[in-house]
């Protein structure tokens, strides 16, 4: 099912034997449009730490109570890895970090192969790894809104918010606040119409015309983004389908 993300934000966090924390950021990599980890809020339980928890950690989620369990222990979190998420992070400290919690590398094609397994990795590949020293790809989703969005002929609006699968955590679509240009309406962006993003003067380009993003279907987050939105969204972008 596809959720907005603003909805998840403050959702509680509860391993094993507790709650730690509330959901207060996710990191996305920017090549391949998904989630790779939440960003916990642990002030309330420990004080003045945020920590850094990957989907594949994640249980069924209780949408109803907003709670999402993790198959992680309190003393687990506590002595995991420290990571600065107020600055960008390193190759280095995910690393780290997979290998504390035994989680497979989302980088390494081999982990990809052995999934739910660690993979043992040489030193020299290690260091191959920690060459780059920053994810250059990996990215705050609170970071991005209010990037500004241009067509391929101006500005049309500004990034509000994304839209994500609930299940294997991919982002589906930003959404694009157009009230600059158009009272009050939003519309929805794949990331495959996206052409690039300028992180330096943070600026969101796609290959789509003002004019087709003025007359696009409107988005309404109070409403439930369904297949058949999306059959229309994508009919009228002329676009090939995720889905199929």
């Amino acid at each position: 099912m596809l959720r907005v993300v603003k909805e998840i934000y403050d959702y509680n966090i509860r391993t094993t034997d507790g709650k730690i924390g509330e959901v207060n950021d996710f990191y996305f990599d920017d090549q391949f449009w998904k989630i790779r980890y939440l960003v916990v809020d642990t002030s309330k339980w420990l004080s003045g730490k945020k920590v850094l928890i990957s989907p594949i950690a994640l249980g069924e989620p209780n949408w109803v109570d907003r709670e999402l369990p993790v198959s992680l222990t309190k003393v687990q979190v506590k002595e995991s890895p420290d990571v600065d998420t107020d600055k960008p992070i390193s190759r280095q400290q995910e690393v780290e970090l997979h290998e504390y919690y035994s989680w497979p590398f989302y980088w390494d094609y081999e982990a990809l192969a052995n999934v739910g397994k660690m993979v043992n990795i040489s030193e020299k590949k290690k260091a191959k790894i920690y060459e780059g020293k920053q994810d250059l790809h990996l990215r705050s989703m609170k970071e991005i809104v209010d990037y500004n969005i241009d067509a391929v002929d101006g500005e049309i609006g500004k990034v509000q918010d994304f839209v994500i699968e609930d299940k294997d955590w991919f982002v589906r679509y930003m959404v694009v606040d157009t009230r600059k240009w158009l009272p009050g309406k939003k519309v929805l962006i794949s990331p495959e119409w996206v052409d690039r993003i300028s992180w330096s003067d943070s600026r969101v380009y796609v290959d789509l015309p003002q004019e087709k993003i003025r007359n696009s279907p409107e988005f309404d987050p109070k409403q439930p983004v369904n297949r058949e939105y999306e059959e229309r969204l994508y009919d009228f972008y002329g676009r090939p389908r995720y889905w199929i």
